[in-house]
């Protein structure tokens, strides 16, 4: 537990850094597949490396704001909420991570390549930036296509996208 005052040391990054990919892992997990239990939860970690008890599970469900709900055939799994993204240009900077590839393809697109289960979100952040030259796109789990508005070309949009995207 940290004291008023206390300095940061390396033992408290490692400690941060750990918990931050475990919570990431939980994101991809439950993104990905429906998990009914903390339990088959606590087990999918552990195949990625993540030993974790019960407690610290809750903990990070809590956190993420994951909730259980009712399936329609029957059962329940946990879910989390959508990724909240910012207005304007800004949209772009917060779903930069998770981005993960931008290329031109033929026929005026330009296809985004994201983490997996992140393509609506960040086709969300990409419509509220507002960027000239977009006619539409369409998202699925892990892609989304552009489809690039005849006033403009893809490599106008690539250069747009990049300004915001390009990792230092």
């Amino acid at each position: 537990m940290a004291v008023r005052g206390e300095r940061k040391t390396a033992a408290n990054a490692v400690d941060t850094e750990s918990t931050e990919a475990r919570r990431e892992a939980v994101r991809r997990i439950i993104r990905s597949q429906q998990v009914g239990t903390q339990e088959e939860l606590r087990e999918l970690l552990l195949e990625q490396g993540f030993d974790v008890t019960q407690a610290t599970l809750s903990r990070d469900l809590a956190k993420l704001s994951a909730r259980r709900v009712s399936l329609p055939e029957g059962g329940s799994a946990y879910e989390l909420p959508e990724p909240r993204v910012a207005e304007g240009p800004d949209a772009l900077r917060v779903v930069r991570e998770m981005v993960t590839g931008l290329e031109e393809a033929s026929g005026g697109l330009v296809v985004v390549k994201t983490m997996s289960g992140m393509a609506s979100a960040v086709a969300v952040a990409i419509d509220q930036a507002r960027l000239g030259g977009i006619a539409g796109s369409i998202a699925g789990d892990d892609t989304i296509f552009i489809a690039v508005s005849k006033s403009s070309t893809p490599q106008s949009l690539l250069k747009q996208l990049n300004s915001h995207w390009l990792k230092a």
